[in-house]
């Protein structure tokens, strides 16, 4: 069976591992299980997203999807890409391509999460949407989790974009059709997916039909619950969540931080 699991509020928090995730990876591919870490977090390199995986005990070379692989997927190779992102988006228009461009127009916008957004970036990037350039976003999340508590994320770049240029995008990553399609590609119709958030990660897993799991160590806490979509099963964190499903507790159930 395959398992997708979220990075940020799962994995980890920032550069803070999660206690306890690395070894329930352990304990799923021992089991024979497929895992498959998706993100929305378009900022890094793949490579870097893998080493950062290896640097907590996960070996992940080859079972990284991000939103910037995706969105880089609704890209034709020979394209102007106006990158309105970071070096992650980069590799991935390089690697589909396409030109990354900065400045003037463009057949394709990307916004992705980058933390050297400026309002001179905003006028370029809106004006070269404005000029008839595609609006494409690697996802939308208002907030991105660290250790500190959450921070702006895409979505809040992404908003500032659409504003200027009063152009909707096409949002890449969880969790939209263009991820779903990835994912189910990858890893078939059958699985479990985790996640912090029932925005994305829920969304996400009843879009590709698996169980649910939502962790309380990323976004979500005890006194946001219910939410919804409504989770198959709630656990503190990943190693609760893969003991559970491993153990063949029933769904439906909640575990105690």
């Amino acid at each position: 069976m395959a398992w997708v699991l979220d990075l940020d509020g799962v994995v980890w928090l920032g550069d803070q591992p999660i206690p306890g995730a690395a070894a329930a990876v352990a304990r799923l591919r021992t089991a024979g299980e497929r895992v498959l870490f998706v993100t929305n977090n378009s900022a890094l390199r793949l490579a870097d997203q893998e080493a950062k995986l290896a640097s907590q005990g996960i070996p992940a070379v080859g079972d990284v999807v991000t939103s910037a692989v995706v969105a880089a997927g609704l890209v034709a190779p020979g394209e102007r890409v106006f990158l309105c992102a970071g070096a992650g988006v980069e590799e991935a228009v390089v690697a589909r391509g396409a030109t990354p461009v900065r400045d003037g127009d463009a057949d394709v916008v990307v916004v992705g999460f980058h933390q050297d957004f400026d309002y001179d970036e905003l006028d370029r990037a809106s004006r070269a949407v404005r000029r008839g350039a595609r609006l494409l976003a690697t996802n939308d999340d208002a907030t991105y989790p660290t250790p500190a508590g959450p921070v702006p994320g895409c979505g809040a770049i992404l908003a500032a974009v659409v504003t200027a240029s009063g152009v909707a995008p096409v949002v890449a990553g969880k969790p939209y059709a263009p991820m779903a399609d990835h994912v189910r590609a990858l890893v078939g119709p059958i699985g479990v997916a985790v996640g912090d958030r029932p925005d994305t990660d829920g969304r996400l897993a009843r879009s590709l039909g698996f169980e649910w799991v939502l962790v309380l160590s990323g976004v979500t806490r005890t006194d946001d619950l219910p939410v919804e979509p409504a989770p198959d099963r709630v656990e503190p964190d990943l190693d609760a969540a893969v003991d559970a499903v491993l153990a063949g507790e029933p769904s439906g159930t909640m575990g105690h931080p």
